[in-house]
């Protein structure tokens, strides 16, 4: 009797508190009901050798496609390859502004050309009239700090390596903000930097050609096998993608393609196809719902749709005949000879005598 009032009174609490409780859990993030549907896993893909982002921002393009993908389903995969000549490559719309910094940085230094607003370090805080003088005290101070923090995190083991993570998580997060803004990047414009800021796995292969086509199929073939997306997004205008995507339709995938070219063999293939410019607008974020709503319709339809399958309508036609003949409507040739002596029988007598 003891037992029944605690539980009671245990299942009394929980209720109280899910009644009172000033939280709800979402269920697509795992926390909801159990009756709380499942949502899809997608995978993003990126084929970084056609560089297709050429007037956005790296961190920029990374975040929105993500924000585009996450309305297919959950991202649990960003995946994006390239050789080393498309992380140096630097574009004409990062090069001039270089250029130009550098112009202004001798101008300063010589006095001909004077700022308004300080330079402000965001790390500590400090002002410079010369942007100049900014990044030396960067690289002196903030940049051997830096280094000295991965130093240490690199050298600990165990528990005290994930002590100093956590003490270093803050300084290291407003060190790579400012970074940005202050110091030019050593390889190339800072693309690959910029897409592990965003959260993306990014992957450098061999100079050899088609290098990176091959080690993005050869992933993608792998998640593909393991069954670990339902939604495949691919990231290029590269026609030779065009047999993967097909054969993710085979296995009941869906697939989604972003790039700039309109007309490309890849959009035709795929499912549904966005450019740079939808993304960024954030049109694809709104046409992705409506896209999924269409999908499943069309899921449902095929369910519903009657096919005529030669076999298996072969093998019930001949079991009904076979029930009808069991049952002595079709003889087959004794019913042929029955009828035959009936009317040997009929034909025996002439006409005009009736029986």
């Amino acid at each position: 009797m003891m037992k029944c009032v605690k539980v009671s009174t245990f299942i009394h609490t929980i209720l109280s508190y899910k009644r009172y409780c000033h939280f709800e859990s979402k269920p697509h993030l795992g926390f909801g009901s159990l009756d709380s549907p499942v949502r899809a896993s997608v995978g993003i893909f990126w084929d970084l050798d056609n560089k297709p982002f050429k007037l956005i921002p790296p961190f920029d393009a990374a975040t929105k496609l993500k924000k585009a993908a996450g309305e297919f389903g959950v991202v649990r995969f960003t995946v994006a390859y390239a050789n080393r000549h498309a992380f140096s490559y630097v574009p004409p719309l990062v090069r001039q502004p270089m250029k130009e910094r550098k112009m202004l940085n001798s101008l300063e230094n010589h006095g001909v050309a004077k700022v308004k607003d300080p330079y402000i370090c965001r790390v500590c805080g400090r002002r410079f009239y010369t942007n100049e003088k900014l990044v030396n005290h960067f690289k002196q101070i903030h940049e051997r700090e830096h280094t000295k923090r991965l130093n240490q995190i690199e050298s600990a083991r165990g528990k005290m390596r994930v002590k100093l993570v956590s003490k270093y998580a803050m300084k290291m997060d407003k060190y790579k903000y400012a970074v940005k803004d202050v110091l030019t990047p050593k390889v190339g414009y800072g693309l690959a930097d910029e897409l592990k800021r965003a959260g993306f796995w990014v992957r450098t292969v061999s100079d050899k050609p088609q290098a990176a086509d091959i080690a993005l199929r050869n992933h993608l073939a792998d998640v593909m096998d393991k069954r670990m997306v339902d939604y495949v997004v691919l990231v290029s205008d590269d026609s030779d993608f065009v047999e993967v995507l097909k054969e993710a339709r085979l296995r009941c995938l869906k697939t989604v393609v972003v790039g700039d070219s309109n007309d490309g063999a890849l959009k035709r293939t795929a499912d549904a196809a966005f450019s740079w410019q939808e993304i960024m607008m954030g049109k694809a974020k709104k046409e992705a719902v409506s896209v999924v709503g269409r999908w499943k319709d069309r899921d449902v339809l095929k369910r519903l749709e009657w096919t005529y399958d030669p076999e298996v309508e072969k093998k019930m036609y001949y079991s009904e005949v076979e029930s009808d003949d069991s049952d002595g409507f079709f003889s087959g040739e004794d019913d042929k000879e029955d009828v035959g002596a009936s009317l040997l029988k009929e034909d025996a007598g002439a006409w005009w005598k009736l029986d």
